[in-house]
């Protein structure tokens, strides 16, 4: 049987836009999708960039500027991966031809602009995505499932850490991520560790932020000195709607840490913690086992863990971050093909931007700010 097509056009082939693509490929091969993807028209900072684009990753044709690919009708999902401050843009013009719209994270600049693009979605009637694929990986599916299931009783507390040292160098140069449209560590990051604990904790109800800047300046590449207007550290303490407390941590300037995406849960009757850096491994402690074995096992993910199995029938080998792209990519084209939710739609992406800004505002007034 003849399936239909869904043709993808994409904005931008940097790091994230090669993480795109290489989901899409792999999702193809990988899953039995209800569509055929078609990497049909891609787009880029000069319409050199893009040419050379479409010839190394496979798109049967470029655009010359993601304004003729956002209106051109032979794309069905117009996929984001641009600089923050672009995403307001390139998704409302999207919206206006109709599309699917795919956009990483962070969803925009600020709740106004986020708030614009939602409401724009909701009109429009299509499909959205915003791009948190941590959450698509099969051993935060087990964590939240042993959570429901009441593995480690009542949940009191969260730590949560996302920790890069991009930014850690002084001498670094100023970029779009250190101006106030760039959003900051807390914004960058944050965003991740923020979706993580609601994923599986449940809706955050109070914050109360410290972001601090430590590099107060940075050089452009031509050599003048530029202010930095955002955080490179930013903290939260977080209640919790079901009564448990927690805190979550941004930093891009942790020298050494390269992926640490990492959580702790503590239960009543146990444990859960978690690190990106063994992205295949959960550790689960559970209370009332023999004392003198007591203390945490290793899960490794494996085939019962859906869908692992779909990419290996071995346990133990592994998957990696392009591989939870790919799921989140699956999951994104099954809802558009089968007309059900969204996993992560631009409503999902709007909260995490309230509650980054829930997080600035808690740290200018120096206390506590409310959620709802």
């Amino acid at each position: 049987m003849n399936k239909p097509q869904l043709r993808i056009g994409l904005i931008g082939s940097g790091f994230m836009g090669k993480t795109h693509i290489f989901g899409f490929a792999t999702a193809a091969r990988v899953f039995d999708l209800p569509v055929r993807i078609e990497l049909e028209c891609i787009a880029d900072a000069t319409p050199e960039l893009a040419r050379a684009a479409m010839s190394r990753y496979g798109f049967r044709r470029h655009a010359d500027s993601w304004e003729e690919l956002a209106a051109d009708p032979g794309i069905d999902v117009l996929d984001i991966t641009a600089p923050n401050a672009l995403h307001r843009p390139m998704a409302i013009a999207g919206l206006a031809a109709g599309k699917h719209i795919y956009c990483e994270k962070p969803l925009a600049v600020d709740v106004t602009e986020a708030t614009e693009m939602t409401k724009a979605a909701e009109l429009a009637g299509v499909k959205t995505q915003v791009g948190f694929n941590y959450l698509a990986n099969p051993m935060f599916r087990l964590a939240k499932k042993l959570i429901s299931e009441g593995r480690i009783g009542e949940i009191r507390s969260f730590r949560g850490i996302h920790a890069e040292d991009y930014m850690a160098d002084r001498a670094a140069p100023w970029s779009w991520r250190h101006d106030s449209r760039g959003g900051g560590a807390t914004a960058d990051l944050g965003s991740h560790i923020i979706a993580t604990a609601e994923y599986l904790i449940g809706p955050i109800i109070g914050v109360c932020g410290d972001m601090h800047t430590a590099i107060q300046e940075r050089r452009t590449s031509e050599g003048s000195e530029v202010r930095v207007n955002v955080d490179d550290v930013g903290r939260a303490f977080l209640r919790f709607e079901n009564g448990a407390s927690g805190s979550i941590e941004a930093n891009w300037m942790a020298s050494g840490q390269k992926m640490q995406h990492a959580f702790e849960i503590y239960g009543s009757d146990g444990a859960i913690t978690f690190d990106q850096n063994r992205l295949n491994e959960l550790r689960l402690h559970e209370t009332g086992t023999d004392g003198r074995t007591e203390g945490f096992r290793t899960l490794l993910a494996g085939p019962e863990h859906a869908p692992y199995g779909e990419f290996c029938v071995a346990p133990g080998h592994q998957l990696g971050y392009n591989d939870l792209k790919a799921i989140e990519i699956r999951d994104f084209i099954e809802a558009i093909a089968e007309e059900r939710s969204e996993p992560f739609n631009f409503a999902a992406g709007l909260r995490i931007q309230r509650l980054v800004e829930a997080i600035k505002d808690s740290t200018m007034r120096a206390r506590w700010t409310d959620f709802t």
